[in-house]
């Protein structure tokens, strides 16, 4: 039987959280003299509402989650949530809600992808929302990563199983000091991005927007040009704090807790961190040669893109699929790489490449010794059967459900490129395809309301590590 009081209070929870994030732009619209002040005053009220029925109807002694509740909270949470955030872009004038609810899917799930245009000029309420959504959805899933995902064995997540992954009743405390850490690192982290991008140059409206944007690895921005319409300090800002919102929130909970610690101890943080210097100086390399751009401005204009796309947070300087063959298809291939477990960041992520290189290596040693016994090993732990199919599974659900989004989009009228990048894209959370349409030069307003809706789908299913989701449909979920 459903245990459906804990996840009616705890859904009354999230939303009391919405809602008093919602008196945040209110009151920029208040300031400004804007009028969209009605439109979040009124989506504060049924919010509000809404969260208060949940939490009545939800009150209980005793709130236990097992694994099932776990699962559907984790789902019921960002689909909730999205409904009712979508509110204020529906009631601001000329957004319908199809195109709200993408906006808001897209901020919540860290994409970054938007059907908005003329933002320059936007009512400053409807930019910091936009903002605030992706600062939210960046640090309820580091949570979700730290404690829940590894709990529930979600892709090999298991390895970062920390005393906090168990949601029981004795673990409760541990849980909610950790969540709280994060948090305050998290804050820490976004002011100190805020003071770097207001000594680059731009206004404190802008350095606070796009200082939640990147530390949430969202991409969000307040100009139609993206990060092409500030300074080249900007960028270098950018650069920096995207990579550590590319990073395991826990290892800076650590550096403020025991003063100091050895990044390079984590595989993943030093192979993230590798890759992403080499394929940064390689690109870097291949623009100095081919373009003629002076070195500074390549290893500028190669490393911001690389890592804003390795990251997933998508935001655009400049059109890259006109750098050529050999970026085009780099830059395919780093929509799938992801960053680090435990980050903002979507895509696969850097540790499944690595335990999928640690089998391969061991595969082959087996090949030559036949009779002999290998126990793979990363990161200092034994990688279990139970993990390595996991994260196959994962693997295989992750293709699949790129293909199937591919042929739905083909299906709507859109072509195979568009089709293609746009089911990578919203899978992997990075924001901007490749091509005309919604390439890094432009954005998915003119797609088909059916195409919205899928690629909406497409981003929740990535940021909830699809097998979240996808349990959910099978029988034997709801046969206990």
């Amino acid at each position: 039987m459903l245990n459906y009081r804990p996840l009616l209070f705890i859904l009354g929870v999230f939303l009391s959280t919405l809602t008093a994030f919602m008196l945040i732009p209110g009151a920029f619209a208040l300031y400004y003299g804007e009028e969209t002040v009605g439109a979040f005053m009124v989506s504060s009220l049924v919010a509000g509402s809404a969260a208060s029925f949940c939490m009545h109807q939800g009150q209980s002694s005793k709130l236990h989650l097992n694994i099932r509740d776990m699962f559907l909270l984790t789902c019921l949470t960002w689909i909730i949530v999205s409904l009712f955030a979508a509110m204020p872009f529906t009631l601001y004038h000329g957004i319908n809600y199809t195109d709200a609810f993408f906006e808001t899917m897209s901020g919540i799930t860290t994409t970054g992808s938007t059907v908005l245009s003329g933002l320059d000029s936007m009512d400053h309420s409807i930019l910091i929302w936009r903002s605030l959504l992706q600062w939210l959805g960046g640090i309820g899933f580091i949570v979700m990563a730290v404690a829940v995902l590894p709990f529930l064995n979600v892709g090999g997540m298991r390895l970062f199983r920390t005393e906090s992954s168990d949601w029981s009743d004795k673990t409760t405390p541990r849980t909610q000091h950790m969540a709280k850490n994060l948090f305050i690192v998290y804050c820490l982290l976004t002011f100190l991005c805020f003071l770097a991008y207001h000594s680059s140059g731009m206004n404190w409206f802008d350095a606070i927007n796009h200082a939640m944007t990147t530390l949430s690895t969202g991409g969000y921005s307040t100009s139609d040009k993206s990060m092409a319409a500030f300074s080249n300090e900007a960028h270098w800002v950018g650069t920096i704090f995207m990579i550590a919102g590319g990073l395991p929130l826990l290892m800076f909970v650590y550096m403020v807790q025991q003063r100091s610690v050895n990044v390079w101890n984590d595989a993943q943080v030093k192979g993230f961190l590798k890759f992403v210097v080499f394929v940064s100086c390689a690109l870097a390399l291949w623009l100095w040669s081919s373009k003629d751009i002076a070195p500074l401005d390549a290893l500028r204009l190669a490393s911001f893109n690389v890592v804003s796309v390795v990251t997933t947070t998508g935001y655009g300087l400049t059109d890259y699929t006109a750098w050529g063959a050999l970026a085009n298809i780099a830059f395919l291939f780093l929509m799938f790489v992801g960053s680090c477990s435990g980050s903002t960041s979507g895509g696969i992520k850097i540790f499944r490449f690595q335990i999928a290189g640690v089998i391969m290596r061991e595969q082959l040693k087996q090949q030559f010794h036949p009779n002999g016994v290998f126990r793979e090993r990363y990161n200092h732990h034994i990688i279990r059967g139970d993990i390595v199919r996991s994260l196959v599974t994962f693997i295989l659900l992750f293709v699949l459900v790129i293909v199937v989004l591919s042929i739905i989009l083909v299906l709507t009228g859109l072509d195979p490129v568009t089709s293609f990048t746009g089911a990578i894209t919203a899978v992997t959370n990075v924001g901007p395809g490749l091509g005309s349409t919604i390439g890094p030069a432009g954005n998915f307003s003119s797609l088909p309301d059916v195409a919205k809706w899928a690629l909406a789908i497409g981003m929740l299913l990535g940021r909830l590590e699809i097998l979240t989701v996808a349990v959910l449909f099978h029988p034997s979920f709801w046969k206990y």
